[in-house]
């Protein structure tokens, strides 16, 4: 008798501990864009290619991310996620890319309500800047991840 208490009573603890463990998993989003010249405002014809690989952890609201890119026409002099913008249109900057910006690109910020809602809306893009191109030599507007 005492073996099957102490049977049913780690299954409800492993039950119970499981679906604390569950309901404690963050609530995130991926996000990511391609960038190119060719989504730069205005347009340039720059053959670098880049993309950005991100999370978005809704309940801390701290966006990660990595930026990787190929081809630019210099070392890279600035790069920032820029909004609120849709496609076409120019923004000014809402955070920059901080530290080394060697590719592999990594970071991490934690957002505003107000930036959160437009990363979420799709109006914010990412771009990277170089002497040739001070405005920015690829761009790319963030999208979630399906």
């Amino acid at each position: 008798m005492i073996q099957f208490r102490t049977a049913i009573y780690s299954g409800l603890l492993a039950s119970v501990l499981g679906l604390g463990a569950c309901s404690m998993m963050p609530h995130a989003s991926s996000v990511s864009a391609s960038l190119s010249g060719a989504s730069e405002v205005p347009a340039n014809t720059s053959a670098a290619t880049g993309s950005l690989d991100a999370s978005l952890n809704k309940d801390t609201h701290v966006l990660s991310w990595t930026v990787t890119y190929a081809g630019l026409s210099g070392p890279t002099t600035g790069g920032h996620f820029h909004g609120p913008a849709m496609a076409g249109q120019n923004a000014g900057v809402v955070v920059p890319l901080g530290g080394s910006l060697a590719s592999p690109i990594k970071g991490m910020a934690t957002l505003t309500a107000a930036q959160e809602s437009d990363l979420m809306a799709g109006k914010w893009y990412l771009n990277l800047h170089t002497a040739a191109h001070p405005g920015g030599e690829i761009r790319g507007q963030v999208t979630f991840r399906p």
